[in-house]
């Protein structure tokens, strides 16, 4: 590891805080490197203080560490690359990991802070390769035997609605758009990790039902499964400060968004990583059944950075 670099972990099986490296000016390979591995041990990795990092560095950053996907597949209105998190349209407060309703899933995100609440507006980030670690036996037989589909088409939002209100203009605009593509995939519930070959939990809330599994089955399963993801000990939550960067492993992690800020404004923006095909612990691949996400993201092979 450079000798400028220092990596301080802050859970057992989640999170790390990433000191002595400058954002904006650029980073060489052999520091891409030991970003990649940091995050690969440590799933969610910090960098305080990056108040020169703007559009263009956040850019180059991800270029450093792979190839950037367009923002969105469906939402494209909002930019092409970067993708901003706004609270106006969507805080996507539930458990979910970024676009798995196609099949390509991306490696990994970078979310920047922008402008932020006076309070609340934290992230919380969970750790699928220690749930699946921690599960019994006889649960991790049945998990790797399952199938789940995911699709764009399934109205989480709605269930995360307030009572008695109703979504603005702009929220109603956003999902409009969120939805504007249909996608739907096939994935094995546990996919073996491309760089670690660990195995990990393939789950979040875009999950509409387990193939072969009727709705009220598929709802007890997901909850069961879901609430070992989230267990306390295998998360980490993010007090967002100005100048802060997060990069996280798409593939080991489950994400959410705090809405507990009330109707401060919140924007954070975020560039993703193209990733490559999941494959389950008997070398199958998961298969698109609705939409074409080629113009989306590449599929990219994971394979060690340059030195």
């Amino acid at each position: 590891m450079p000798s400028s670099l220092r990596v301080k972990k802050l859970g057992a099986h989640i999170g790390a805080r990433v000191d002595g490296v400058d954002l904006s000016a650029g980073i060489d390979p052999e520091i891409a490197n030991a970003i990649n591995a940091a995050m690969l041990e440590h799933k969610v990795v910090f960098f305080r203080n990056q108040h020169k990092v703007d559009d263009d560095a956040q850019l180059a950053f991800a270029r450093a560490l792979g190839t950037p996907t367009a923002a969105h597949p469906t939402v494209t209105s909002r930019g092409d690359r970067l993708l901003p998190i706004d609270s106006r349209y969507d805080k996507a407060n539930s458990w979910h990991t970024d676009v798995t309703f196609v099949d390509r899933i991306p490696k990994a995100s970078i979310l920047r802070a922008v402008t932020l609440p006076r309070y609340g507006g934290t992230t919380t980030w969970a750790s699928t390769e220690a749930a699946y670690d921690r599960l019994p036996t006889a649960l991790r037989a049945l998990t790797e035997s399952l199938w789940a589909v995911h699709t764009n088409r399934y109205d989480y939002a709605s269930l995360h609605d307030e009572p008695n209100t109703s979504p603005t203009t702009e929220q109603r605009s956003y999902r409009e758009e969120f939805v504007s593509d249909v996608y739907e995939t096939e994935h094995p519930v546990v996919r073996v990790h491309p760089e670690t070959g660990k195995r990990v939990l393939l789950l979040g809330h875009f999950v509409e039902k387990f193939v072969g599994l009727g709705t009220t089955e598929s709802a007890a399963l997901f909850d069961l499964l879901q609430k070992r993801i989230t267990k306390l000990e295998h998360t980490i939550r993010w007090d967002w400060r100005p100048g802060d960067v997060a990069l996280w492993d798409n593939r080991a992690t489950q994400h959410y968004a705090v809405a507990d800020y009330d109707d401060q404004y919140r924007r954070l923006n975020r560039i993703t990583l193209a990733g490559d095909v999941p494959v389950d612990v008997h070398g199958r691949r998961s298969r698109s059944v609705v939409g074409d996400a080629s113009t989306y993201s590449e599929v990219v092979s994971p394979v060690a950075l340059a030195s």
